[in-house]
């Protein structure tokens, strides 16, 4: 997609009914040949209890090395907002995630920490990367303490 094919940017847009109805769009990278990190936060993410129908709370982290496309922010926003009402394990969310953006926009590199608040009293921490990071990319820690009252 370029700039004009964009379907949600700067558009008043329905949510989403699923991750699977999302759409998550691209724009061309302005810098492909250079090596730069990219990082998504998201510190309210939310999505069920696929056993009880209860909300799941997570902190995701986001990190890509773009190729020839970068992730559009407001759709992925809205993809992510979509899971709020999807039955999932926090280990098959993280991943589906990173697979979805791996497969819109093709990334040099990515990597995903999901950091999940306790369900049943114990934290979930998820973490999947697509392979080892350029050489010579800044790669900073993703910012999110281990559980002792995350926040």
């Amino acid at each position: 997609m370029t700039g004009e094919e964009l379907t949600q940017l700067g558009r008043s847009v329905q949510a989403p009914a699923s991750p699977d109805e999302a759409v998550l769009e691209r724009v061309p990278n302005g810098n492909p040949d250079l090596d730069f990190l990219a990082r998504f936060t998201c510190p309210e993410f939310t999505a069920l209890c696929p056993v009880t129908g209860q909300p799941d709370f997570a902190h995701l982290v986001i990190d890509y090395v773009p190729d020839r496309w970068l992730v559009e922010s407001k759709s992925l926003k809205l993809y992510l907002a979509a899971f709020r009402n999807e039955g999932c394990f926090h280990e098959d969310t993280t991943l589906r995630i990173a697979r979805r953006i791996v497969a819109a926009v093709a990334p040099r590199w990515l990597r995903i920490g999901g950091y999940w608040y306790p369900r049943g009293g114990i934290p979930i921490d998820v973490f999947w990367q697509s392979g080892p990071p350029p050489a010579g990319l800044w790669l900073p820690d993703q910012g999110v303490p281990p559980y002792r009252g995350r926040g």
